[in-house]
């Protein structure tokens, strides 16, 4: 088997697990500022549990969470905060994951899972403000959560020039029912466009890793397969990731992080590896979670791959 690399997993769970209280609009940018030592906490339960990649908890610092006024007069300061609790989680726990690394969340800047809303302008904005203040704390940049192709466009444009690598995690259209054959339909993002214009997309870009988040479980082996024909195709020879959510199926309807979504009672800690190892078998080395799943999850996938 190849060598999996654990990313971390959702952290509004987590979060409110060591005392943060998740309300909107803030989500967990609340936690900034009110519960950071939460944040810090909830990254350090993830290493324990066994994961090699932080992401910093800077999803939610955009307008649509803080509001116009307060993302102008603080996002910088958050966004710099959110790094720094990210950099001290991996100096914290430096003895068990000696080459852990920070990931610099760049969110859809203007709301996720909305693509039709997305606005290039604004976007550029947002995201310079992000940049500058994450930079420093760093290792690598994930643009995560992109529901379309002019979306991680202009995601990868914020980064341009950072000396910092980027990866791109595209989110997949998944529907309230799946078709029971998942993997023999063509996998698309949200915004309908096809997962192979989105690998293409990123190997254009200048991407270290091509990966896929916040979707439900079924629409990911049928991405990764296209993934690894696309790249074949290109010759191009990227790391393929996954990390999936454990909610119930939104479809197109509505953003993310509207309400506090019910988790799936299929997808416990102890059952996930039987996703992710489709994944895996299907060229997958970047595993993780989003929505839903905890640390408790991670340990499961540190069990079965590290061992």
């Amino acid at each position: 088997m190849a060598h999996i690399t654990l990313l971390d997993g959702g952290l509004s769970r987590e979060l409110q697990r060591f005392g943060a209280e998740l309300r909107q609009p803030e989500w967990s940018a609340g936690a900034l500022l009110e519960a950071p030592e939460a944040v810090r906490q909830a990254h350090e339960a993830f290493f324990r549990a066994g994961a090699e990649i932080a992401t910093t908890n800077s999803y939610a610092v955009v307008p649509f969470h803080l509001g116009e006024t307060r993302f102008a007069e603080h996002g910088l300061e958050l966004a710099a905060l959110s790094g720094q609790l990210a950099r001290t989680a991996v100096d914290n726990t430096s003895d068990i994951r000696p080459t852990a690394r920070v990931a610099g969340c760049l969110p859809p800047a203007c709301g996720s899972y909305i693509p039709e809303r997305f606005d290039a302008t604004s976007a550029r904005d947002i995201l310079s403000v992000l940049v500058r203040g994450l930079a420093p704390y760093v290792d690598l940049w994930l643009a995560e959560t992109m529901s379309s192709l002019e979306e991680a466009r202009v995601t990868a444009e914020a980064v341009a020039g950072t000396d910092k690598p980027l990866w791109i995690s595209y989110s997949l259209r998944d529907d309230a029912t799946p078709p029971a054959d998942t993997v023999a339909q063509k996998p698309v993002l949200r915004s309908g466009e096809p997962v192979a214009d989105a690998v293409e997309q990123a190997v254009g870009l200048g991407a270290k890793a091509v990966l896929f988040n916040c979707s439900m479980p079924e629409v990911m082996e049928a991405a990764v397969i296209e993934t690894r024909k696309t790249l074949d195709v290109l010759g191009a020879d990227l790391p393929i990731g996954v990390y999936a959510n454990a909610f119930t199926a939104r479809g197109q309807d509505g953003a993310a992080n509207e309400v506090l979504s019910e988790v799936r009672d299929d997808i416990t800690p102890e059952r996930y590896p039987l996703w992710t190892d489709l994944w895996v078998k299907a060229g997958a080395t970047l595993i993780g979670g989003c929505c839903g799943i905890g640390s408790a999850h991670i340990a499961h996938l540190h069990a079965r791959y590290k061992a």
